[in-house]
């Protein structure tokens, strides 16, 4: 199945750029994923599971580099959306 998430982060310290960039430049790396990033948020899509699992390891890395953060995600279906994602 086919996963789609678009993801805000939010860290909550004065220097919140640098964390959100590393954030969106690991999700980059991963060539199992297909990301576009917008001004406030980041869509992000490939196979549930693979989806899931780096998700659940980059927000894992992101809380202890930064502290506190904020993550804000809707997940859908992909397998029922249009052609366009």
């Amino acid at each position: 199945m086919k996963l789609v998430v678009d993801i805000s982060l939010y860290p909550l310290n004065e220097k919140y750029i640098a964390p959100i960039q590393a954030f969106i430049d690991r999700l980059n790396s991963d060539p199992k994923l297909t990301t576009s990033t917008s001004a406030t948020s980041t869509i992000v899509s490939g196979d549930y599971e693979h989806v899931m699992a780096v998700l659940a390891k980059e927000m894992k890395y992101t809380y202890e580099e930064t502290g506190q953060a904020i993550f804000v995600c809707k997940f859908l279906n992909g397998d029922k959306m249009g052609s366009g994602h």
